[in-house]
């Protein structure tokens, strides 16, 4: 399979596909089978790590948003989670959320999915083991005879004129180039945790966010980036659901009062000094049910001799960025195209405002999301290949840019992607720059993020591996401006943005923000609109 790349240099690997999705993650693996339901003959499926076993789901047990159609519990749910929205949720996409996953797990159940069965003999549908999900997902892609090209991380996208045609990236084995000509192409990469090490998401370092914005795609809500789970200081599992039955305090021992709001009071706390947990409102009952439903969490404590329901332990909070937060990539939600021709998103790298607003989509509504977003864009790309017919034979060009393709003549320092991903850190990590947020520190944080911008800009870019990380280094730069210019454009505090020189929200503010450019940010309001999703 041997080619000239689109530039010259010699392309190992050449495919040919009707739709390419990038990410094997549930969203990519959901849009992979729908667009292979919905006609598209060739569908390549590329993924940084495992298909199956990479990414936070798979590390995890996830609760779904799977609410009956029956009665009136979808009505509650519905206006349960809009008034958590801070005024940007939207009831139509919710109702179509509730309705497509609610389908979308029947079929996995008559697929043979094994759903835990109550004494009722009723399947539970609402909550999916993450390795037996993904695994499953992954014997329903081989079977439908998906290309999957395991440890290939897309570096760039390709385009036909104005249209997204394609992508090229690196098999990580043997270090061989590959390039997927394609009609349509599904970004399903993930969103961005700034390599925080929280639980499965190494591989959620914003490549995909990049590079929708390379070729005039928008982002939005990337404001509400400020997403941090607690989790055991020695450990990465940030599952929330145990500390319902916490009592926290500091270390002298005193209590710490957590009913107003747990997230910002422990966050506070925490930049005072040491904060323990112990697990001690669980009676023995929802003890041995969270053992059961939640083994992950039990592991760091149990490997170190401690019973978290009776000892204290140290807990921090580690930085989940997009990935539970709510930003990404701005869709047309009745189909998730993105403006840019052949471009379609879904999962954690599309923007989920009209799901969950300006709150963080934590595990259930954000799994639902990845079923059906990628439902939705699978068929839609699906459809616009078909329309399209192949794009064998036209001439392709290569969007990618910082990482890529330095601006200076000699470049490629090999610390430099090191570097910047260090720079990035200090400035998205701390609670103290990121949760609790000013004019003042997020002009200085940008000021050192635009200055890293220029320098990478001229000279990051790598060799095989090193050139996968440049990539990264650049993804996960672009997403820390593009998070913090919204959030210095957004002068109030509203869900997961929090400004402590306007602690107020404004319902003047009561709209979304848009980012474009890579180069020179460009942030706008706007509001959803029925025409906007239609």
């Amino acid at each position: 399979m041997n080619a000239a790349s689109h530039e010259g240099t010699p392309v190992q690997h050449e495919l040919l596909a009707d739709v390419l999705v990038i990410g094997g993650g549930p969203a990519g693996a959901w849009a992979a089978l729908t667009a292979r339901e919905h006609g598209a003959e060739r569908v390549v499926l590329v993924d940084k790590g495992y298909c199956g076993t990479s990414g936070a789901t798979a590390s995890a047990n996830t609760g779904v948003w799977c609410v009956s159609p029956e009665g009136d519990a979808r009505e509650r749910a519905i206006a349960a989670r809009l008034a958590q929205s801070a005024g940007l949720g939207r009831r139509d996409t919710m109702g179509r959320v509730l309705d497509t996953t609610w389908q979308r797990l029947a079929d996995l159940a008559q697929l043979g999915f094994p759903f835990p069965v109550d004494d009722a003999g009723q399947q539970y549908r609402a909550n999916l083991r993450g390795p037996d999900y993904m695994a499953f997902m992954r014997q329903q892609l081989k079977r439908a005879r998906v290309v999957i090209l395991d440890h290939s991380p897309a570096l760039e996208l390709l385009l036909s004129g104005h249209e997204v045609a394609g992508a090229s990236g690196l098999r990580l084995f043997g270090g061989d180039s590959y390039r997927v000509s394609a009609s349509a192409v599904v970004l399903a990469s993930g969103g961005v945790a700034f390599l925080s090490k929280t639980l499965g998401c190494d591989v959620n370092t914003g490549d995909g966010l990049l590079m929708a914005a390379e070729v005039g795609a928008e982002l939005s809500g990337m404001e509400f980036s400020a997403q941090y789970g607690i989790c055991p200081a020695y450990s990465s599992v940030t599952k929330g659901l145990p500390y319902v039955w916490a009592t926290f305090s500091d270390d002298a021992g005193r209590v710490i009062d957590t009913s107003a709001d747990r997230q910002l009071t422990l966050a506070r706390a925490l930049l005072e000094g040491p904060v323990y947990a112990v697990l001690d409102r669980a009676p023995p009952a929802v003890q041995r049910w969270l053992r059961e439903g939640q083994p992950n969490c039990f592991l760091p404590h149990d490997r170190l001799g401690i019973d978290p329901f009776r000892q204290r332990f140290p807990i921090t909070m580690r930085c989940e960025g997009t990935v539970r937060g709510t930003g990404g990539v701005r869709i047309l939600d009745r189909d998730c195209s993105t403006r840019v021709p052949g471009l379609y998103a879904a999962g954690d790298v599309a923007s989920r405002e009209t799901l969950v607003g300006a709150a963080t989509g934590g595990g259930a509504p954000n799994a639902a999301w990845a079923i059906s977003s990628g439902t939705w864009a699978g068929r839609a790309a699906a459809q616009y290949a078909g329309s399209q017919g192949s794009v064998e034979g036209r001439p392709l060009s290569a969007a990618g840019t910082i990482g890529l393709r330095p601006t200076a003549a000699s470049a490629g320092a090999d610390s430099l992607a090191a570097e910047v991903i260090a720079r990035v850190q200090a400035e998205l990590l701390p609670l103290d720059k990121n949760l609790f947020r000013s004019q003042a520190l997020l002009e200085r944080s940008l000021s050192l993020l635009d200055d890293a911008w220029l320098d990478a800009r001229a000279r990051l870019v790598g060799e095989g591996r090193a050139g996968v990380r440049a990539r990264e280094a650049a993804a996960l730069l672009s997403c820390a401006r593009f998070a913090y210019r919204s959030a210095l454009v957004r002068s109030e505090s509203r869900g997961l943005h929090q400004r402590l020189d306007r602690p107020e929200q404004d319902p003047e503010q009561a709209h979304s923000l848009a980012c474009t450019d890579v180069d020179r940010i460009d942030v706008r309001s706007y509001r959803y609109t029925e025409e906007a999703t239609s």
